[in-house]
């Protein structure tokens, strides 16, 4: 193992982590046949298979899952001696890792951005997934801090509220009740739903605001992106209810509405989460601090 390299065993952790090659190689910015070379390096270093494919699934032997949890051991070692030279250092340089769910993506990189404006000496990264991958994320401690809209109530975690998220309801420009005031929620089921995927934060307190009044959603069909929800309700295939933040930026001007429904908007915060009792960098602390001072200048949309 000694003539094995730090670089081998990351790809080794990643693709077991991930159980995919393809997925391994787009999380460390590297082609596919490189990832397999490095593979069969290591896999000759140790002398024993790391892992069998039946079909397109990928399953650890005995020695690669001893090998995994060496690889994280190494791995949590070497995060704790950066975070250590980055509290030596102070703020002049170290690095920060930050999740968010894709919604957050419509404020996370300006928060970064003033951020770094601050403290231009951190390199900070950015990484942008639904929830079910974010919670992945943070069952293997692979960031400093995670941004979501519903913390998870199976998990030690610590949150704490910083920035409010209203839900609203959106349809076409062009729809009937475009212009009506105070639209009962009973009215509103009556129309053809565009929800996110099972899991979504927005959909969970969508399906309970219904359930509520004993109401059932018209469910016409479920997209894996808020741009692909926006895109489908200016094409009139019905209505959603999105976070509000969604529409600055890219959303497509005069194109849709926001409804007056009943129990509209639905006020929503979003979180700042780590696992409960992590060791935080002095640059993560200095981040969370940052997020308290200037959430509020940002508002909803």
């Amino acid at each position: 193992m000694r003539h094995s390299t730090l670089r081998q065993l990351e790809v080794f952790e990643a693709i077991a982590r991930l159980g995919s090659f393809t997925r391994a190689a787009q999380e460390l910015f590297l082609t596919q046949p490189t990832v397999s070379m490095q593979i069969k390096k290591l896999t000759d270093v140790v002398g024993m298979p790391l892992y069998e494919q039946v079909g397109k699934k990928i399953y650890l032997t005995d020695t690669g899952r001893e090998l995994h949890q060496t690889c994280r051991a190494i791995f949590g070692h070497i995060s704790h001696f950066e975070m250590t030279l980055a509290n030596m250092q102070g703020l002049k340089t170290g690095k920060f890792r930050l999740a968010v769910v894709s919604t957050a993506k419509y404020f996370a990189p300006r928060l970064l951005g003033m951020f770094c404006q601050k403290y231009p000496g951190v390199e900070v990264s950015l990484n942008v997934s639904n929830r079910e991958h974010l919670l992945e994320r943070m069952s293997n401690n692979q960031d400093d801090l995670y941004i979501l809209g519903q913390p998870p109530n199976d998990t030690d975690v610590t949150a704490e509220p910083f920035l409010e998220n209203p839900l609203v309801v959106l349809a076409p420009a062009h729809h009937a009740l475009a212009h009506e005031k105070n639209i009962s929620l009973k009215r509103l089921a009556e129309e053809p739903f565009l929800l996110r995927e099972p899991g979504s934060g927005t959909r969970i307190a969508t399906e309970r605001a219904f359930a509520e009044h004993g109401l059932r959603i018209n469910m016409r069909m479920e997209l894996g992106s808020n741009e692909a929800i926006k895109q489908a309700v200016v094409g009139g295939l019905g209505v959603s209810v999105l976070s509000n933040h969604t529409l600055t930026l890219d959303a497509p001007t005069g194109q849709f509405v926001v409804l007056d429904v009943q129990g509209f908007p639905i006020l929503r915060h979003w979180y700042f989460v780590h696992p409960a009792g992590k060791q935080l960098s002095i640059v993560t602390r200095a981040f969370i601090d940052y997020l308290r001072q200037t959430s509020q200048t940002l508002g909803a949309p």
